[in-house]
Order: C-alpha cells, then structure tokens, then sequence
C-alpha cells in the first residue's frame, strides 16, 4: 500500500516524466532494447539544457534578476506602466533565460507589486498581469535557440545556423510584442481615471546579496557567454559542460540540486520512445503521411494536449520539415494551460497567493490565449501564401 501510494504521488508530482516513461516502456516490447538506443539519445541537447540550468540557478542565487526588476521598476508609480515594465521584462528575458525561469522570477515580483492596490482593484490586476506576463515568457521565448528546451532541441537537429532561426521566428516574435503592448494600451484606457496603488513600492531584491557574490555572478556570466558559442557552433558542447559541471561541484555544489532533472528524465525517455517508433516501419510511414504538409498545424495540435516540448521531440521523429515543428510549437505554445508546461508555474503562484482567483485565472488565462493563438496562426497562414 505504501508502495502504491508512493507511486501515485510521483505520477501526480510528474506527470509528464512518467507519461513518458510508460511510453518508452511500452516502446520496449516492439523494440528489444539494443546498442542502438544509444544513438536514440540527443545527448548535446541534454547537456546543454544542464549546463543553462546550472547558470540560471547561479544568477537566481545571487538575486540577479529580481535586483534588475526592482531597478527597472523601482521609480514607477502608474499601473499600466509597472505592467508594461514588467511583461516587457518576461518577454525579453525569457529569450535568454527560457520562458520558465522568467515567470518563476517575474510573477512572484508582479504579485507582490500589484499586491499593494487595494482591494477592490487588486484581483483584477493581479489576475490580468500574470496573464500577460506568462504570455509574454512564452512568445518572447520562441525568438531564439535558448529560449525553451524545444527549440534548443529542435535548433540542434535542424543544422540551422543562429541567423537562420532569427530570421524564422522574429515576424512571430513582433506580432506578439505588437498584439501585447495593444492589450496593455487597452488595459491603460479602461483604468485612465485611476492614480495607481497609494503605497510606494518598496525593494524586494537585495544589491548587497549580489555585490557579495561578484565572483559568482562574473564567473556564471562567463560561462553562459560560452554555452552561446555552444549554441553557435563555435565551442564544443562537451567541454562546455565539463567546464560547468566540474566549476560548480567545487564551488557551488548546491545549485546542482537546482537543476530539473524531471525535464532532463523526460526527454531521455522519449527520444526512447521515438526511436524505437521509428522502427516499426508501418506506424512510422502512417504518421509522416499525416503530417506531410500540416507539420505546424499538426504541433499546434500536439502541444495543447502534452505540451509543445513532448510535442517537439515526438513529433521530429517523422518529418524533416524542422522549420515548421520550429514554428508549430513555438505558437502551440499558447492555448491550454499544458500547453507550455511554463504556463503551469503562474497559475501555481495565483493558486498560492489567493485560491479563489483560480477560476477567473483559467477562463481570462484560456480565452486570451486562444485569441493570441488565433491571430499568430492567421499570420502563419498569410505569411505561407505570401499576403504579409
């Protein structure tokens, strides 16, 4: 019984890891395992993915992001400027330290923030800020190679270079940033009459935590330039992580328990899955017939019901057309609330802070991110007849 109960509460604490598992798995019995599996695993995306992780752990143990939010907001007093500020800083963030990462740093800032309105405003704005900022991580993420683990994965099988990637996903990326300060502007119209929260807002980050870490942070800021030639191309990924992991085992060994090793386990276990998928020769050619041709509309699909990173892995496995797995589920990456696993931690925080604005959370969360999916899925469609 113990057991069991032990095993539900890992199936519940991960579900996606252990949908994946049972997967590869089940994979198993078609596919004996073999030396071949091996060769299954993309082991420079796995590594990468550790060594970013580590870094981003190091910035968030020295305060680094929450002492820049507090700058950058620190003198604003308007509502519809402190949100402006603070989904302009999830979507140009996450390009760098992925869309997870920002919403864990950002949205606990932003609470805190509009917290301070009273309360006949409060919810409202906090409900609708949240929102925007996890839109924000996850469309401003999709720009480049780092900013999510589908398209670090995606990026290194596709044998693109970095401006090739750019050039794909910066017309998203503008439409997005385009759609989002229309939707702050509109949020700033209806509340024009209103002088923002009374109460000044007060530093939540700490300049000393970071001024007593400056070794750390100039060491980690050299390491995260070097994993960027990882990226490029330019620097071998083994040495990279090397440099990463034997750095922190000496140094800072606690923020290698800061890495999601859940994320690490599922990818593993689907390039399994994958793989041996790819060696039943009738299933395979039946997937790449229904994906020939629709590979965006088939990951936008996808992704809403296992999100757009077990979406891209599984998906890759039957079509060469990476650009437009790139693209589908980079926008797959709106819609539900599994969409993009990311979207998860903000509705945790609205949970955590107030557990009666979940369900206006999940119906303004879901509505808005259907309209932006709607409009960025009409872009791709004009863009692929030539009209835009």
């Amino acid at each position: 019984m113990r057991l069991k109960n032990s095993l539900i509460s890992i199936i519940k604490k991960e579900t996606v890891l252990s949908i994946a598992v049972i997967l590869a798995m089940i994979s198993m019995f078609a596919v004996h395992p073999d030396k071949r599996y091996l060769e299954y695993i993309d082991f420079r995306t796995i590594c990468i993915l550790f060594a970013l992780m580590v870094i981003v752990a190091a910035f968030k143990s020295v305060d680094f992001f929450v002492v820049l939010a507090d700058k950058l907001t620190g003198a604003v007093k308007k509502k519809c400027t402190l949100a402006l500020v603070l989904v302009l800083l999830c979507f140009f963030a996450s390009m760098l330290i992925t869309n997870d990462v920002a919403l864990i740093t950002f949205v606990p800032f932003g609470i805190i923030v509009f917290g301070k309105l009273p309360e006949g405003e409060k919810r409202s704005w906090i409900i609708r800020v949240v929102i925007m900022e996890t839109i924000a991580a996850n469309l401003g993420s999709m720009l480049t190679p780092i900013g999510n683990p589908q398209n670090l994965y995606l990026f290194g099988i596709s044998g693109m270079n970095i401006t090739d990637f750019l050039e794909l996903m910066l017309p998203y990326a503008v439409v997005s940033l385009v759609l989002l300060l229309v939707w702050i502007a509109i949020s700033g119209l209806k509340d024009k009459k209103s002088k923002g929260a009374n109460a000044e807002i007060k530093p939540i980050g700490s300049v000393g935590s970071m001024q007593k870490n400056k070794e750390i942070l100039i060491v980690y800021l050299a390491l995260f330039m070097v994993m960027l030639l990882v990226v490029g191309r330019i620097v071998p990924y083994q040495v990279a992580f090397i440099m990463v992991l034997l750095y922190t085992a000496i140094r800072q060994r606690k923020l290698l328990r800061e890495v999601d090793y859940s994320l690490l386990g599922t990818f593993a276990a689907l390039f399994i899955f994958i793989g041996n998928l790819g060696r039943i020769p009738d299933l395979a050619g039946f997937i790449e017939k229904i994906m020939a041709g629709h590979e965006v509309q088939c990951a936008v699909a996808a992704s809403q019901v296992m999100s757009n990173v077990p979406a891209a892995i599984l998906l890759s496995g039957f079509t060469g057309n990476i650009r437009a797995l790139i693209v589908g589920t980079n926008l797959g990456g709106l819609g539900t609330l599994i969409a993009s696993m990311a979207s998860l931690i903000s509705f945790r925080y609205i949970a955590r802070e107030d557990r009666s604005m979940k369900g206006s959370y999940f119906l303004w969360f879901t509505l808005a991110n259907i309209i932006f999916l709607f409009i960025l899925m009409i872009f791709y469609i004009c863009k692929e007849k030539g009209i835009c």
